[in-house]
């Protein structure tokens, strides 16, 4: 059931928050758990909301759940409550579907993929292996969509495996790049942070110039006919050089000077009013100041 492929089409953007959050509460359950190296299964229900085709995954929430005779038993109040809670935060946020960790799916998954139906229509299931190991150079997640197969001359829900693929905003970089470069070292002082920063900067011009060294030995090749000449390569580098004197352009100037301009009486006007606004509360001073020495004059004189 799970070789075959979604026809929806849909397309699915997992957040990395999504990850840390199932990553942590594997890690914690695994850790408190008194069952010794058995592996525990946790669930979550995954939270995120759909624009046309495209279903954006960007927060979770946990699950409490028991095993029972009869499969995985799901404490239903608690994850209205808690969904209730997250909604009255983030209220453009919906439950998309849910998670669980695991090596593959398993007997009951079903049947607790028809109960998250009751929050959403159509959920999906996301599955990471938590015991996969750094062996594998892929990303330990498959993403499955239910839909009805007939099987044996009966209707019945299958998972089928969807494609997805990791969409990340400028906040969520800026975390995890905080969280990869300043956790591991238990250090997060300014001094560290910027070096770390001037490093990568550096890293960065480097490999830029090899770049444009290796592309110039390129075309001096080609302009010497060493070597084979390719259109689309000079059409490139043309389009890339003919970018590059635009800021000293008559009409960019001139709007840069207009952008000067007004920034400069923007912070003009707010200088000005600083001063009035300090100006006025000397003035107060010295009238309040005055005031009480005639009153204590007249005072005297009666």
């Amino acid at each position: 059931m799970t070789t075959r492929t979604s026809s929806s089409g849909l397309a699915f953007h997992i957040h990395p928050l999504v990850l840390i959050n199932i990553s942590d509460h594997s890690t914690r359950v695994h850790t408190n758990s008194s069952a010794g190296p058995a592996r525990t299964r946790v669930l979550g229900c995954l939270l995120g909301q759909q624009t046309s085709r495209v279903v954006d995954i960007i927060n979770s929430l946990e699950i409490r759940y028991e095993d029972g005779p009869e499969g995985i038993v799901i404490d239903e109040g608690y994850l209205a409550k808690k969904q209730e809670q997250y909604k009255q935060v983030f209220p453009k946020l919906d439950t998309v579907g849910w998670y669980s960790t695991g090596s593959g799916i398993e007997q009951y998954d079903m049947q607790i993929h028809k109960l998250i139906m009751n929050f959403n229509e159509s959920p999906v299931f996301l599955l990471l292996d938590d015991n996969m190991g750094m062996k594998h150079k892929n990303l330990p997640v498959n993403l499955y969509e239910s839909e009805l197969h007939i099987l044996d001359c009966h209707p019945q829900s299958v998972f089928v495996e969807a494609k997805y693929k990791i969409e990340t905003s400028e906040a969520e970089r800026i975390g995890i790049n905080q969280i990869a470069k300043v956790l591991p070292r238990g250090n997060d002082r300014s001094s560290d942070q910027l070096a770390a920063q001037y490093a990568s900067l550096h890293a960065a011009i480097k490999m830029l110039h090899s770049r444009v060294a290796l592309l110039i030995h390129l075309l001096s090749g080609m302009q010497k006919g060493e070597v084979p000449y390719e259109h689309s390569i000079v059409r490139q580098a043309a389009t890339l050089v003919r970018q590059l004197p635009a800021i000293r352009a008559a009409p960019f100037h001139k709007t840069f000077l207009m952008d000067l301009s007004d920034t400069t009486l923007c912070v003009l006007m707010s200088s000005i009013t600083k001063g009035c606004d300090l100006l006025n509360d000397v003035v107060d001073k010295v009238n309040t100041a005055y005031d009480r020495t005639a009153s204590r004059r007249r005072g005297g004189m009666v």
